[in-house]
């Protein structure tokens, strides 16, 4: 009796994608999962694009701007402050000529400005003597020193001014706002008298000024 030969046992094939009956994900399962479809971008791609786009609607948004701004300038509906000058201090001075006028139309108000008590008090006994009418008598301080006196008025009282300069040597004019004809003398502590009546020039002449700023003048509540 023939021997029936002994059959080998058939090994089956190894699935290459198995370990141990576990699949394997493969790089084609990744694509297949995780596809990409155009919608996705890379997070530094990104950020990068986004970027340019805000620097590009900067740029748009200033071009504009200056455009805008050229064409308002270039029609006058935005104009450019310029720097003014500083204008040089001038004296408004009267210049007349005035011609003199009778005292008793004059009403003068006395003011001292020094510490010399009862200067006030003599200026205007004396111009009272010369027929001048006598308005307030006071004090007033001043930041003008060492000068004779400070005649003040409004517009309506430059010959009145002109006048009381005349008969009060070394005296300077400053013009105010007041809307008479009333003339203030404020005193320094150089004034000592009248021009002598005989002395006085009686020819129409202009007034004598110095620089408003110079010889402001306010209210003191002391007497004279």
């Amino acid at each position: 009796m023939a021997r029936t030969p002994k059959r080998k046992p058939v090994r089956s094939k190894r699935n290459p994608i198995e370990w141990h009956g576990h699949r394997i994900v493969t790089e084609n399962d990744l694509e297949t999962v995780f596809a990409d479809d155009g919608n996705v971008e890379r997070p530094h791609i990104y950020m990068r694009r986004l970027r340019h786009g805000i620097v590009l609607v900067l740029l748009v948004a200033l071009l504009a701007a200056a455009v805008f701004f050229a064409l308002a300038l270039a029609r006058g509906d935005i104009k450019l402050p310029v720097p003014e000058a500083t204008p040089t201090p001038v004296s408004a001075c009267p210049l007349g000529p005035f011609d003199l006028v009778d005292p008793a139309t004059v009403t003068v108000n006395i003011l001292n400005s020094t510490s010399i008590a009862g200067l006030a008090g003599n200026a205007s006994a004396a111009l009272e003597e010369r027929g001048f009418v006598l308005g307030t008598i006071g004090n007033r301080s001043v930041a003008q020193t060492n000068m004779t006196a400070i005649i003040v008025s409004g517009p309506d009282g430059h010959a009145q001014a002109f006048t009381l300069q005349r008969i009060i040597p070394e005296t300077v004019y400053v013009e105010d706002e007041r809307p008479d004809a009333t003339v203030d003398v404020v005193l320094g502590s150089e004034f000592e008298s009248l021009v002598p009546a005989e002395e006085v020039n009686a020819e129409p002449g202009g007034l004598t000024c110095e620089l408003a700023s110079t010889a402001s003048a306010t209210p003191s509540p002391s007497a004279p």
